[in-house]
This record gives structure tokens, C-alpha cells and sequence, in this order.
């Protein structure tokens, strides 16, 4: 099954106030394991940054300028996404502005099936705090980068989080122990097996007798 964990960043809370995306980040779980495959654009949101937002990005109006505008990515967006469930943390958040997006250009808004990790955390821990930093704390999960939100940084915080709050072990790519690793490795070096073969009771005879003639103490009678 595969699924996408989603974050943007944007010049302001509100669409309401014409605020716009400057950042999309996607990573591709496949059962819940990350693939290769991620999704990433800066975009230049034609119109200025506010402050609060630039607090929290740090993404200037003269570094998003040069940037491409989402008409130009959409396309390739809407692909990556296409038929995949999206993990996404205060999801209402997020589908208002990419829908404000899609809107702007004529197109249909988003219809994948959504997990929202934000209501996961408020129900299984309800009156604790349940912002993506708590959560990275509660689970003891490294979060030490995130000094600005960013949203391939906090994708893949999320994908963590993500898999904790489902009560799933973080999933290995090797599932193979240290002491069968060390079997397998002796057992590619060894070039042969003797095989065992069973006396027949005439060398049994001729083996008790040698024992009995040659020794000079014989514990054999």
C-alpha cells in the first residue's frame, strides 16, 4: 500500500487573506516503509511573505521570487499523488491552501483519502499537546534539525510520528539478526562437510580387538 506523507508552508494562515503555498514536500511510504521516491518544490507565491510566516520558514520574498509558480509543477504534483492515501499533520490546514491552488488554475480540488495525524494524536492522547515537536518528543524521535519549519524536514518527522501513532514498530529494510548474519558468513567459507559414516559390526569386532591386543592397560574386557 502506498502512501504519501504531505507538508506545505505558505505565506499566511488564511486563504481567506490571499495567502499562497511557497513550499510543497511529499515522501512515498510503501507499507510504511520510505521508497526512493519524494516530491519537492519551492514556488513563488506572487505576493509578499508575512512576517509570522517568515518567522517560521524562513523563506524570504527575494529567495521565493526566482522561483517557479505552482502552475508550472501542478501537473506533476497531482501525479505523484495520484491514488495514494495522504498523511498529513493538521490536514485541514494544508487541503485549504493546495485546493485554493487548484482553484485559482480551473482544476478539480483534492479527493485521495486523507489521514490526518493531528485528530490521531488528540484522540489517543487527549489534553496533551499534540504539535509535530510534542510528538517528536513524546516519541522520542530526533527532531533537532527542525529550527525552521520545513516541509521535507517535517515529512520526514511526520513519517515517524506517523507510524508511532498507528502503534507500528518502525519498519526495517533487514530483518536479519547479527548471529544469523555471522551463520550465513561461516557457512559461505566453509568449501565442505566430511560425511558421517557408520562402522559395520565387523570393524566394530576388529576395533575391540585392536583395543584389547595393543594397549597395555585395557579398560575394554
Amino acid at each position: 500500500m502506498k502512501e504519501v506523507i504531505l507538508d506545505t508552508e505558505t505565506t499566511g494562515l488564511s486563504v481567506k487573506d490571499g495567502h499562497r503555498i511557497v513550499e510543497i514536500g511529499c515522501i512515498e511510504l510503501e507499507n510504511l516503509i520510505p521508497t526512493q521516491n519524494s516530491f519537492h518544490c519551492y514556488l513563488n507565491p506572487e505576493r509578499k511573505v508575512s512576517d509570522k510566516a517568515l518567522e517560521v520558514h524562513g523563506y524570504t520574498d527575494e529567495f521565493l521570487k526566482s522561483k517557479k509558480k505552482f502552475i508550472e509543477v501542478v501537473e506533476e504534483f497531482l501525479n505523484f499523488i495520484k491514488d495514494k492515501k495522504l498523511i498529513i499533520h493538521n490536514a485541514e490546514f494544508d487541503l485549504a491552501h493546495l485546493n485554493n491552488e487548484l482553484k485559482i488554475l480551473g482544476k478539480n480540488t483534492i479527493q485521495n483519502d486523507i489521514i490526518d495525524t493531528l485528530i490521531l494524536a488528540k484522540n489517543k492522547f487527549p489534553g496533551s499537546p499534540v504539535s509535530l515537536d510534542a510528538l517528536c518528543r513524546r516519541y522520542r524521535i530526533d527532531n533537532s534539525k527542525r529550527d525552521k519549519h520545513t516541509a521535507l524536514i517535517d515529512c520526514d518527522l511526520l513519517s515517524k510520528v506517523y507510524i508511532n501513532l498507528i502503534d507500528q514498530k518502525e519498519p526495517k529494510l533487514n530483518f536479519q539478526t547479527k548471529e544469523q548474519k555471522d551463520f550465513k558468513n561461516i557457512r559461505e567459507k566453509i568449501l565442505y562437510f566430511k560425511k558421517i559414516i557408520k562402522p559395520s559390526s565387523q570393524e566394530i569386532e576388529k576395533h575391540n580387538q585392536y583395543l584389547k591386543n595393543s594397549l597395555k592397560k585395557n579398560f575394554f574386557n
